[in-house]
């Protein structure tokens, strides 16, 4: 498969139409947003990390009952995907409170939830993103109750499943954002997983190792998304 025309070009990633209408070509960059695009910048090789990351997770989960968008690794930054009509709801899971959920309701940052927490947010960088329930979603024609119940559904799997990944690589899998599609009948995973879309922190240290090190510029981000990935792919 080859890259035929620009599809769309995110914040993160582009994604290219190939010669194949049901498939698309997702190219990983290396350039870092945060609080809503309103803090710009470049993390050197982000984008191979992160495809690296995702490259093994995708197939993990599909192994594991999710079904996603992910094909084939292409390159270092290359990734073949099905093509999806994404669903504009970002569905985050929170194991730990941390970022948003210790400035909205309070909560002490570090405290581990007895329930993992599932939000839902209407994606849209011009409103920022925000926070809703299932009946904003519904009234804005996003999705039916029972498309919003399997997306909660996999959301749950995917942390229990990514939970007890990261742990025993000694990482806590703090929150995460999903994205979902449809590509035909059917809704898969879409988008990526890598530190740019979880929190994960040491497990022994709590030291972050994720995009808050950029986000709230504590330095070594290059060095703590190489981390991430050595523990992943458990490279020597």
């Amino acid at each position: 498969m080859k890259k035929e025309r620009l599809l769309h070009e995110g914040k993160a990633k582009k994604v290219f139409l190939t010669e194949d209408a049901n498939f698309v070509i997702q190219e990983f960059k290396d350039d870092a947003t945060a609080f809503n695009n309103k803090k710009k910048g470049s993390i050197v090789n982000k984008g191979v990390v992160n495809n690296a990351i995702s490259c093994k997770l995708f197939p993990y989960l599909q192994e594991n009952g999710v079904p996603t968008h992910f094909v084939e690794k292409l390159s270092d930054r290359d990734m073949l995907c099905k093509y999806l009509d994404i669903i504009k709801i970002e569905v985050v899971v929170r194991n730990v409170a941390a970022g948003s959920l210790v400035r909205r309701y309070g909560f002490s940052e570090g405290a581990v939830l007895d329930d993992p927490i599932i939000e839902l947010y209407l994606k849209d960088d011009d409103l920022d993103d925000p926070l809703m329930n299932e009946h904003h979603a519904i009234a804005l024609g996003l999705a039916s109750y029972s498309e919003i119940e399997i997306l909660q559904a996999y959301a749950a799997r995917i942390n229990s499943l990514l939970k007890e990944f990261f742990a025993q690589r000694k990482l806590r899998l703090v929150d995460f954002k999903l994205e979902f599609g449809r590509h035909g009948e059917e809704i898969l995973l879409g988008d990526e997983i890598s530190p740019d879309t979880c929190r994960f922190w040491d497990l022994d240290t709590g030291e972050k190792m994720d995009k808050d090190r950029f986000r709230f510029d504590l330095g070594g981000v290059e060095d703590a998304y190489a981390e991430v990935r050595h523990r992943v792919l458990g490279e020597d």
